[in-house]
């Protein structure tokens, strides 16, 4: 008999959901269901493949109110469930651009031994495991199925077990597209489960915090299969003497509390050269009081409820550590409660160090860690100084002055006079520095190619093969 888990609402903190957790035997079986079909589909073609995602397309707007309601009942906050849903039809068409980007295998000889003629061919892996995380569920599961099932693979998605409710109207819109039967499945389930599917795919995708990461790496490496990881980050902004400080103060704001600061990407350490700190702040501060939550009513607002309650108590924490240590809190500061969600405003902190968890540790909030410095030097040793390397933004009215800075930041993504640009534009190829991430690109065409594997297919095209040029002793077998 399945486990059965109740999913919090996080505007109300009711326990308003089930999901029953599947069991390893059951992973086992669809994993060989598909593994099997999967010849097929990739036997038909690309085109093929193209018809059948832009069908999904189709079936997709069919329930779009559906998958709202559902992402926004996920994650307590309305137009960028929206934006999650809409994006779906952009994403399919990217990658099939991209697929038909990729030029069918060419056959060459060899430059050393010219008799010798090869091709590479790629083969998709038969089937993709992804373990998608609770802050953007939709977009996060199908970055990763998408350019698997475009590729000729197969996929199984485990949602997270924090925001499961919109795998019930998407596997609604799949199964209209008759083609995609044991295509691609939805599981449910907790971190057993995720562990479990790792035993029966060929390679996995992995998107959440650097601790699981850790124990995918080493599920995926007993396995010898590949892991895709995008992990944790604590992005920092540099804001130079040069910097147009208001569009920094705006760009910034908004880089820090985009879905409650609840994004991988998101800004979380802000350093402001010594003679802009002061004008920095107060425009900040300014404008971080001006953000309202989306309570009572979702339709209004900026931004929604923490979604995941154990990330409220690290918002806390957090803060706490920092105030024990000197830092000031010039807004927000607060974990409230409001008809049983929990949220928390934008909060400006200065008079912090390295030596605070605020600067440090990943945070997940809607938290603006302020520090300034003097130098150029200053600003990259303290940007550099993280076990972290996902992205990072510069500003500066100078562009040769930023993109100085910007390729001394030990990070795969730099953001010129905008924050997380990465979350906007998907077309820039980027890898994961120290802790945040390991493989391949989910970017650009290295997010399609990461899905095959190549063999390479070599042929002789002399009447023998000269042996005694490489060994004369030998040269004479029977």
């Amino acid at each position: 008999m399945s486990d059965i888990l109740t999913v919090r609402n996080p505007r109300n903190g009711e326990f308003d959901y089930e999901i029953s957790v599947i069991g390893n035997d059951e992973i086992s079986a669809l994993a060989k269901k598909m593994r099997a079909k999967q010849k097929k589909w990739l036997a038909q073609g690309l085109e093929y493949r193209i018809s059948v995602l832009n069908k999904l397309k189709e079936a997709v707007a069919n329930h779009r109110d559906e998958m709202i309601k559902a992402l926004s009942d996920d994650t307590g906050r309305l137009y960028i469930s929206v934006a999650e849903v809409d994006g779906i039809s952009n994403a399919i068409d990217r990658w099939i651009t991209v697929a038909r980007s990729v030029s069918a295998p060419e056959t060459k000889n060899s430059g050393s031994m010219p008799f010798i003629e090869y091709r590479s061919e790629l083969i998709p892996y038969a089937v993709v495991g992804v373990i998608s995380p609770w802050n953007f569920p939709l977009t996060l599961s199908l970055i990763d199925a998408l350019p698997a099932m475009m590729s000729g693979a197969t996929a199984i998605v485990k949602p997270s077990e924090v925001t499961p409710r919109f795998a019930g109207p998407l596997k609604k819109a799949i199964a209209e597209v008759e083609e995609l039967n044991d295509i691609i499945h939805f599981i449910d389930g907790d971190g057993s489960t995720g562990a479990s599917l790792i035993d029966h795919v060929d390679i996995v995708c992995f998107t959440g915090s650097v601790a699981t990461g850790r124990l995918v790496a080493e599920r995926a490496a007993k396995n010898l299969i590949p892991a895709i990881l995008e992990l944790g980050g604590k992005d920092p902004a540099i804001v130079l003497e040069d910097a147009d400080l208001d569009r920094a103060v705006t760009s910034l704001l908004r880089a820090s509390i985009v879905n409650t600061g609840q994004a991988c990407q998101s800004v979380e350490r802000i350093y402001v050269h010594k003679n802009l700190y002061d004008d920095f702040v107060e425009k900040i501060v300014e404008k971080a009081k001006k953000v309202e939550l989306n309570y009572p009513n979702i339709n209004s607002g900026h931004i929604g409820p923490i979604i995941f309650e154990k990330q409220a108590d690290i918002i806390r924490e957090q803060l706490d550590d920092a105030l024990a240590k000197g830092a000031q809190i010039h807004t927000g500061g607060e974990i409230e409660h409001h008809g049983g969600g929990l949220w928390c405003r934008p909060t400006v902190v200065t008079n912090i160090n390295h030596e605070m968890d605020i600067i440090t540790k990943e945070t997940f909030g809607p938290v603006l860690p302020i520090m300034s410095f003097e130098s150029d030097e200053e600003a990259i040793r303290l940007a550099n100084d993280t076990e972290y390397g996902l992205s990072g933004s510069v500003y500066s009215e100078n562009m040769e002055h930023a993109n100085e800075i910007a390729v001394q930041i030990e990070a795969g993504g730099i953001s010129i006079n905008e924050g997380s640009l990465t979350g906007f534009m998907h077309e820039a190829e980027k890898n994961s520095f120290k802790l945040s991430g390991l493989g391949a690109s989910r970017m650009g065409p290295a997010g399609y190619h990461r899905f095959f594997r190549k063999r390479a297919i070599m042929t002789n095209t002399a009447d023998a093969f000269p042996i005694e040029a490489f060994d004369e002793k030998n040269a004479n077998y029977p």
